[in-house]
C-alpha cells in the first residue's frame, strides 16, 4: 500500500515537474504579439494566415516562437489597455489587426516593430504617408480589394442591379474609404451607390429601412462595426427581397446570404507573415514594402438555394465561383 502511495506520489510530481519545466522553455522563446479587434471569421482567417506562414518558414508554435493574442470583442475602448498588456510581454514585433487598433498602437508603441493587418487603406487611416512605403515604426498586409472586380461578380449574377447599398460605420476610416473606392469602382459599371451612415450598431434595422425600393443589392464589407450586424441586416433585407454580397464566405456557406465575393483573408494573413518573418529575421521594418492583395487572392461563393429563393439564375460561366448547394 505504501509503494503504491510512494509511485503515485512521484508520478504526480513528475508530471508536475515537467509542465513547469515545460511552461519555462515556452516562456523562454521569442514573442510575437497579436492585437485583435474581436472574434469574427475574417480576422480569425488572417491570424490562421500568419501562423501558417510562419510555420513553413520554420517558426514553430510553442517550440522555437510564442503567440500572445488578445482581443478586445470590438469595444475600442479597451484597445489601450489591450495594447498596453501586449507591450508588457515585450514582444520582438507586434501585429495589429483592423484601422482601430493599428492606429492607436502607432501612437502609442515605440521601439516593437508594428505590422498592420486587414487594414483597407492605410494612407487614408494615417498609418501610411505612402501606399508602397513603409511609414516610421510600420508596414503592413491590406486588405484593400478590387472592387471592380466585385462588382463585374455582381452584375454578372445579377445583370439588372444598377444600385448597390452599402452601410458605413462613420467613426470607421475603413469604411469611410470603402465608400470613397465603391463609388469610384460603380462609375465603370454605371452603378449608383446608395451608402447610409451608421453613429451606433443599434441603429442597423432602422438605417436599413433607407434601401427599401431604392437599391436591387446591399454589399456587407469588413468593416468592424457593421460586420457583426451581418445577421440583422441579412433578416431586413430578406423582408425586403435584396440580395445581400457579404466579403465573408461563412454567411454564404450557412445559408445567410446570397453570396460573396473578396479577398481570401488567409492570404491576407499570409502577407502580413511575410512581413512578420523579415522583422523576426532582423530585417529594418523601413526596408519592408506594404503588401495588398492581387487578383489571384479573390474568391467568390455563391448560395445555390438563397439564389432560387431569390429568383436568379446562377449564370455557368462564374470565373474563380464556387457554388454552395
Amino acid at each position: 500500500m505504501h509503494t503504491k502511495l510512494i509511485s503515485i506520489f512521484f508520478g504526480i510530481f513528475a508530471i508536475i515537474l515537467i509542465g513547469s519545466l515545460s511552461l519555462k522553455k515556452t516562456d523562454d522563446l521569442p514573442v510575437v504579439a497579436i492585437a485583435n479587434y474581436g472574434p469574427h471569421a475574417s480576422l480569425e482567417a488572417s491570424i490562421l494566415g500568419i501562423k501558417e506562414t510562419l510555420t513553413e518558414a520554420g517558426f514553430i508554435e510553442n517550440k522555437t516562437i510564442r503567440y500572445e493574442i488578445k482581443e478586445v470583442g470590438f469595444d475600442a475602448s479597451l484597445i489601450p489597455q489591450m495594447i498596453t498588456q501586449l507591450k508588457n510581454q515585450s514582444p520582438q514585433a507586434m501585429i495589429v489587426m483592423t484601422t482601430p487598433v493599428a492606429q492607436f498602437a502607432k501612437g502609442s508603441v515605440k521601439g516593437i516593430p508594428l505590422i498592420y493587418d486587414v487594414v483597407t487603406d492605410p494612407v487614408a487611416a494615417g498609418l501610411l504617408k505612402q501606399f508602397d512605403f513603409s511609414d516610421q515604426n510600420m508596414t503592413g498586409s491590406s486588405d484593400r480589394q478590387d472592387l471592380k472586380l466585385m462588382l463585374a461578380f455582381v452584375k454578372k449574377l445579377i445583370p439588372n442591379a444598377r444600385r448597390i447599398g452599402l452601410l458605413y460605420a462613420t467613426a470607421e476610416a475603413n469604411d469611410i474609404a470603402l465608400v470613397k473606392m465603391m463609388n469610384q469602382a460603380a462609375e465603370s459599371f454605371n452603378m449608383e451607390v446608395v451608402a447610409i451612415p451608421v453613429d451606433q450598431t443599434r441603429d442597423v434595422p432602422l438605417r436599413m429601412q433607407h434601401f427599401k425600393d431604392k437599391v436591387d443589392v446591399i454589399y456587407v464589407g469588413t468593416s468592424g462595426p457593421i460586420q457583426p450586424t451581418l445577421p440583422v441586416i441579412a433578416a431586413e433585407a430578406n423582408k425586403m427581397n435584396i440580395p445581400v454580397i457579404n466579403v465573408d464566405s461563412d454567411a454564404v456557406k450557412t445559408g445567410l446570404v446570397l453570396a460573396s465575393f473578396g479577398v481570401d483573408y488567409k492570404k491576407v494573413g499570409n502577407n502580413a507573415g511575410k512581413l512578420l518573418i523579415q522583422v523576426l529575421k532582423g530585417v529594418d521594418l523601413a526596408a519592408l514594402q506594404p503588401l495588398y492583395p492581387t487578383i489571384q487572392d479573390h474568391h467568390g461563393f455563391v448560395n445555390l438555394k438563397r439564389a432560387q429563393a431569390l429568383g436568379i439564375s446562377i449564370p455557368k460561366d462564374l470565373a474563380n465561383i464556387d457554388i454552395v448547394e
